[in-house]
Order: structure tokens, then C-alpha cells, then sequence
């Protein structure tokens, strides 16, 4: 199997979905530090989970470590998910 390579400026734009399916944004910027990329800065849509999440956000920024794949589409760890409908939120 080949190693398949990706400039970090292909992937912006790219839609961003939780390996559960839900669809959580699109790619706006790699955060770079001593040449490694250690996260990613997402923007929210308005039909995003990320929108739902948090009333109002307009991103998110998700740690390197959260990304499951990386293709057509970016696939994140759904560690983070938004409360049901008539569920509360705990802390």
C-alpha cells in the first residue's frame, strides 16, 4: 500500500464530519508549531453539530490527535457531542 501525501493547503475547505456521521464544519487553517501540525482550525456552518454545540460559534479549533482521517472529507473523533433534544447538558 502507498503512502498517499496531502499538501496542508488542500485540505482547506474540506468538509468535517464525526466518525459517528454528523457533520461538524469545514477546514479553515493547519495550526502549525516546530514543523508539525498539532490542530486544526474549523469553522462552523450553520447546520454544523459544532453550531448546535455552542449557540453562535463560529469555530472550533480540533486537536491533531482527534483526526481519524484525512481524504475527501476530514473525519474527527466524536469524543464531543451535542445533548438530545430535552437533554441537559452536564458538566
Amino acid at each position: 500500500m502507498a503512502l498517499k501525501l496531502k499538501t496542508v493547503s488542500s485540505t482547506y475547505g474540506l468538509k468535517v464530519y464525526t466518525d459517528s456521521g454528523a457533520y461538524f464544519g469545514e477546514v479553515e487553517e493547519a495550526i502549525i508549531q516546530d514543523n508539525r501540525i498539532i490542530g486544526w482550525r474549523v469553522k462552523a456552518g450553520p447546520s454544523s453539530n459544532l453550531s448546535k454545540m455552542i449557540s453562535g460559534a463560529r469555530g472550533a479549533i480540533i486537536q491533531h490527535s482527534l483526526v481519524r482521517a484525512i481524504e475527501d472529507i476530514f473525519i474527527i473523533s466524536s469524543v464531543v457531542s451535542a445533548p438530545s433534544e430535552g437533554e441537559e447538558k452536564t458538566e
